[in-house]
């Protein structure tokens, strides 16, 4: 027997059905007896959604009220009645089993599965098999319209049906034409036959993937704006429904292995990977997830693994892993199982622990472990925190595509910093730099709305433009690249800055207010640097050593830079495209170049060697000049940041709570050279009283 559905959210209708995530709210089926040919009563069951706020779309549709709605059952009430009725027509027809049958796969996929999900019930098993009537009609009649295209009414049309919807309820005229429908393809010429149901997989099955596997770009896709305690099991529940490849999660690592926040999610076919996209900003809790297209490439390089240690651990299938973060470099086996306690036992013992180490062999501090039912997993997350020798351990859920992230991608290649950049050749070194002095000829912009760009502080400075030195304006960025709502304006004098600063503090720039303070260059490097400049003076940045920054950045004088062979890449014309000066003026001709434009801002980012401030990309400027002058600078020497070669150690394995005195300890009976970090980063007497003396806080 087949149970013909037909349901209606209070959103979308038709091809859209459960992209927005509205509720159901209503319900009709009837029982078909695909022997005798015969038919169960007609039901149809209004739905009580939390949200009673219909879309103009459904209430032109479906003619129903939120009056009527209210008072309806709830969904888990509706089910249940559904299932109590449904066996009573199937004893009046003689029979005992049914599979359901619906117009197409939305209903059962996109709307029951996520819903009853969210609201944390079960539903029955009639709902994880069904019959998709569309694939149905077109295996039947392949001369009809492509699956994606066909509707009730189209095969109605097809078949020559007369029916007049408008003469029926809506849902009931819809299940009438289907059934009418499935009688046409079981007649004498047809004698279709239903025996291949789709399927909805119960749970996600967890695996590992291997680097040589293939995967179809065109099953794949990412996920963005997870939450970071998210596990597999929870990407596998927002996309309830919808059938994931085994071991088709792959959470995504930043360069410190932890999550970003993003996952690739293969999916085992091309048709559940378009409908996972329909699921674009659906809801994880309170925060809402963007779905994109992603391809094979991209999941093998989250996901894929060669390494035996890695295979042989991932071996034992359907397990629950679990990643422990903080654990002391001594741990042993023995110390983690006798913290897991007898009340978690791991699956295998040993051989159910996984260390991560560096390439060198040095225990990073994490590990994976295996159980075999989630009651064994829920006991081992509720040590969170715990302690262990002298350090708290950090439990989370995970996976076999983070493990082989972890483990091979991470610490079994290279170091993050296995040696110092490369030295870079300077290209043109440019007439005008951000001054260290104390002059105050500077004025700093806070506030800035994001979208701001060098031709709004322009316009926001009216007149006083035409006293800016010439690529006077620094947009300063944060570690993304983004701006950080803060400028930097060198201007000709310390009057015109005061100037400035006095007519225009707390103007409007698109609808917000700019606060603008009077500075100096020297100012604006302890900022860059993580200090803060107010109308009350200065504070010195919130640790006494500046990091140690590469020469693209505002605390080091040197002249712009970009790889060489990047050099030949950028014709001069295409470095300085002209920007429009919103008021002319004689003092500013229309020559004079404040800053590259937004598309040619091209500055060297080293986030991935070392923590940095907040960088002002104007430090790479870039000058045109004819092209063989870009040629020559390629081979001009570069004078090196250090006074001279082997003059810095870096220290690799620090306690985390290692302070200067230790350091300065450790290197007792070695002479370092003070005066040659005052080379480094040019500080005045005042800059030596805020940040003490320079033999505290470095070692040449």
């Amino acid at each position: 027997s087949l149970v013909v559905l037909f349901g209606a959210t209070a959103g979308a209708y038709g091809a859209k059905l459960g992209s927005d995530e509205r509720e159901l709210i209503l319900l009709v089926w009837q029982v078909v007896d695909l022997h005798s040919k015969k038919v169960g009563t007609l039901h149809k069951s209004l739905v009580k959604a939390d949200n009673l706020d219909l879309s103009d779309q459904c209430r032109e549709v479906s003619g129903l009220t939120p009056e009527g709605l209210g008072k309806a059952e709830p969904l888990d009430r509706v089910l249940q009645q559904f299932s109590q009725l449904v066996s009573s027509d199937l004893k009046v027809l003689g029979r005992s089993s049914y599979t359901l049958c619906s117009d197409g796969q939305l209903l059962i996929r996109q709307v029951l599965h996520p819903e009853t999900s969210k609201k944390n019930f079960l539903l029955s098993d009639c709902f994880y098999s069904f019959y998709d009537l569309r694939k149905e009609f077109h295996t039947c009649y392949p001369s009809s319209a492509t699956v994606k295209d066909q509707t009730i009414k189209t095969m109605a049309e097809y078949l020559g049906l007369g029916t007049d919807e408008a003469e029926e309820d809506f849902g009931v005229w819809q299940v009438k034409t289907m059934v009418a429908i499935i009688f046409s393809m079981l007649s004498e010429g047809c004698n279709h036959v239903f025996t291949e149901p789709e399927t909805v997989k119960y749970k996600y099955e967890t695996g590992p993937c291997s680097k040589s596997e293939t995967v179809d770009s065109e099953t794949v896709i990412r996920a963005r704006g997870l939450p970071w305690q998210s596990s597999d099991q929870d990407i596998a529940r927002f996309f309830k429904g919808l059938n994931i490849a085994k071991g088709g999660v792959a959470l995504c690592l930043n360069s410190q292995g932890r999550r970003n926040g993003e996952a690739l999610v293969r999916f085992v076919n091309s048709e559940q990977r378009d409908l996972a996209l329909e699921r674009h900003k659906h809801h994880m809790g309170s925060r809402y997830i963007e779905v994109y297209k992603a391809t094979g490439e991209e999941f093998l390089k989250i996901a894929g693994g060669t390494s035996n240690e890695v295979a042989q651990f991932l071996s034992k299938e359907n397990q629950v892993i679990i990643r422990m973060r903080g654990l002391p470099f001594t741990a042993t086996q023995e110390d983690v199982l006798g913290f897991l306690g007898p009340e978690c036992p791991v699956t295998g013992g040993k051989e159910g622990l996984l260390f991560v180490k560096y390439p060198d062999g040095r225990p990073t501090g994490d590990a994976f472990v295996l159980f075999s039912c989630e009651e064994y997993a829920q006991n081992a997350l509720k040590k969170h925190k715990e302690i262990l020798g002298k350090r708290y351990i950090e439990l989370f859920r995970s996976t076999a595509a983070e493990v082989q992230q972890v483990v091979l991608n991470r610490y079994m290649s290279t170091p993050l910093i296995p040696t110092l950049p490369t030295p870079i050749i300077p290209v043109i070194p440019p007439p005008y730099t951000i001054a260290t002095g104390s002059i105050r000829d500077c004025v700093r912009l806070r506030g800035l709305p994001y979208t701001a760009g060098i031709d709004d502080i322009l316009e926001f400075m009216g007149d006083a433009t035409g006293d800016i030195k010439p690529h006077g304006v620094h947009m300063v960025l944060n570690q993304q690249g983004r701006p950080s709502g803060d400028a930097f304006i060198q201007m000709k004098s310390a009057d015109k800055a005061f100037m400035v600063a006095q007519k225009c503090h707390k103007k409007m720039m698109k609808d917000r207010y700019v606060e603008v303070f009077q500075c100096s260059g020297e100012e604006m490097n302890f900022v860059l640097m993580g200090g803060t400049l107010n109308r009350s003076g200065l504070s010195p940045p919130p640790c006494k050593l500046p990091c140690l920054s590469p020469p693209a950045y505002a605390a080091f004088q040197t002249a712009a830079v970009i790889p060489a062979e990047a050099a030949a890449l950028y014709q001069p014309q295409a470095l300085l495209p002209t920007t429009r000066t919103p008021q002319a003026s004689a003092a500013a001709p229309p020559t004079v170049t404040y800053y590259p434009a937004q598309a040619a801002q091209l500055y060297m980012n080293y986030t991935a060697y070392y923590p940095s401030p907040p960088v002002s990309p104007t430090t790479v400027g870039y000058i045109a000049a004819p092209p063989g002058a870009v040629a020559a600078a390629a081979t001009a020497t570069h004078t090196p940041i250090l006074p001279q070669p082997g003059a810095l150690v870096r220290m690799q394995g620090l306690p985390y709570n290692t302070g200067m005195k230790e350091i300065l300890s450790f290197f007792q009976g070695y002479q370092y050279a003070p005066d040659d970090y005052n080379g480094l980063i040019q500080l005045s007497d005042q800059a030596r009283s805020v940040l003490q003396a320079p033999k505290e806080w470095v070692c040449l």
